[in-house]
């Protein structure tokens, strides 16, 4: 198949004209932005038009930006369910690069008045703070060369340089939306920029500090879709289907949600056209996507992984993995939210089991499993102080820790199996260093001497030793023994979701 996607080409499918201008400017181009934002912000120009075109920025990949260029910046996004394929053509973006090869137009766009919107997309490890501390990590190489100057390498830099020559420059009110499962986003978006501009001399941030007072906003949202990797595949399935070759189709799945604040300085596209909900109870949502579906879905990855699961549907196919993810999920996530109004949390909970089996879908165990380190920091502490509180023990979320230790750092002499040795985190190297020694000392050095998921929880010694145990269980009996161990000292039986 030699043809390429292209406008103009007679598809099956609808493509849109290309928009009227740009407003967006996107860091972090990868799939879940492509799967998410994008398809929201075409529904939104399908319905109200307006000059919302998105300029996408990779961090240093260039194989998206350069099929992109070679596409017309079309690409298709594959809904992707055991009933077959659709797809649809979002058709919303009008330029794209790499910020590794032109960091200074970085910051140009987001100096540039036509722009009113910044969202990301850099995963929680992008944000250059301390999962210990929740603070601006001023010793990240990258952090302390932006603050040096020159051209901005890190996400952070790279708002808090663009914002202070936007306010220079005029100060035209901007948005800046995180879009990435971190707590908060918004504001913590905020206070790291802001963070950053503090490490600056008080006479060159003082007018873009009082700049972000009056002209900036940082809304908070909840972006939820499992988005998992392409693979040659789907990539091969979708030229099938639309009878010319896309290079970077998206696969998704079917259940999409975003929950948004309406804080927007500068306006916004009408993303409730795409199905967005503006609420006053981001944070409710976030809740309730970061503990129930992510915490959830990182036990399954860890416990899927050792037992040698390739894909998140086979590991919860597993009826030990599925019983463990089902009562962390009521009893130990579930009591530490609230439900947002109108969200039913029984029927939340249901699709939540029907989402993690979606077998067409092929989302992998590694690929949910990487980056812990920074994941599980935004996912476990509340839960477990909440549980303690109540008093009542985390046992499944104890349980999260030792699978994820022993993926990530296994003792000498354990082999976790390959789609844990295919997960990247960030604090492995660290870790690895002191793996060597028993479950307990490894837990201890890890949530106690590296602070990996905060302060609360390194004080917490029951906790500490409960996943030194479970880790010793893991290495010397096996992951089903963990889980029967764990299930059997929960304060309650395995549930069975209704």
């Amino acid at each position: 198949m030699s043809a390429r996607l292209r406008r103009g080409a007679t598809l099956p499918v609808p493509v849109p004209a290309a928009p009227s201008g740009a407003g967006i400017l996107h860091l972090g181009l990868g799939s879940f932005h492509r799967a998410h934002q994008a398809v929201y912000t075409a529904a939104a120009l399908r319905a109200a038009g307006g000059d919302w075109g998105i300029v996408g920025v990779a961090s240093r990949s260039r194989r998206v930006v350069d099929a992109l260029h070679a596409q017309d910046h079309l690409y298709s996004v594959a809904t992707v369910s055991p009933e077959g394929t659709t797809l649809t053509v979002p058709g919303v973006h009008t330029d794209s690069y790499v910020a590794a090869d032109d960091p200074t137009r970085v910051v140009s766009d987001l100096a540039d008045p036509r722009i009113r919107i910044a969202t990301l997309t850099v995963t929680e490890n992008g944000y250059s703070f301390s999962p210990s501390t929740q603070r601006l990590d001023v010793a990240d190489p990258l952090v302390a060369a932006d603050l040096r100057g020159g051209d901005p390498r890190s996400s952070i830099g790279q708002l808090a340089r663009g914002l202070q020559r936007r306010a220079a420059g005029g100060g035209e009110p901007i948005a800046i939306l995180s879009c990435d499962n971190l707590l908060s986003n918004g504001s913590h978006t905020e206070r790291l920029v802001r963070a950053f501009l503090h490490e600056l001399p008080a006479a060159e941030a003082a007018d873009t500090l009082a700049y972000l007072d009056r002209a900036v906003t940082f809304p908070s949202s909840m972006v939820d879709r499992i988005v998992p990797s392409t693979t040659a595949e789907l990539t091969d399935r979708v030229g099938a289907l639309l009878g010319v070759r896309d290079e970077v189709p998206v696969p998704a799945e079917p259940f999409t949600m975003w929950a948004v604040e309406d804080r927007f300085a500068g306006g916004r596209p009408a993303w409730e056209a795409g199905g967005a909900v503006f609420t006053d109870e981001v944070s409710a949502y976030e809740l309730l996507k970061v503990r129930l579906l992510n915490g959830t879905h990182s036990l399954i990855a860890y416990l899927g992984a050792l037992r040698g699961a390739p894909t998140i549907p086979d590991a919860i196919g597993l009826a030990e993995v599925e019983a463990a993810a089902a009562a962390v999920l009521r009893h130990e996530y579930e009591p530490s939210v609230v439900a947002p109004a109108g969200v039913d949390i029984g029927q939340y909970e249901r699709d939540l089991f029907s989402r993690w089996g979606n077998s067409a879908l092929g989302h992998r165990t590694s690929q949910v499993g990487s980056d812990g380190s920074v994941k599980l920091g935004q996912r476990i502490p509340g839960p477990v102080a909440d549980a303690f509180d109540r008093g009542e023990f985390p046992h499944l979320i104890a349980l999260t820790v030792a699978a994820y230790l022993a993926c990530i750092a296994p003792p000498t002499g354990f082999d976790p199996g390959p789609h844990a040795a295919a997960m990247t985190d960030p604090a492995r190297e660290r870790l690895t260093a002191v793996a060597v020694r028993g479950g307990r000392d490894l837990a201890a050095r890890a949530i106690v001497d590296l602070h990996l998921f905060g302060e609360d929880l390194a004080h917490r010694t029951a906790f500490v030793d409960r996943v030194g145990d479970l880790l010793d269980t893991i290495v010397q009996r096996g992951v089903d023994s963990a889980i029967a161990d764990s299930l059997s000292a929960s304060t309650v039986l395995a549930p069975t979701l209704p």
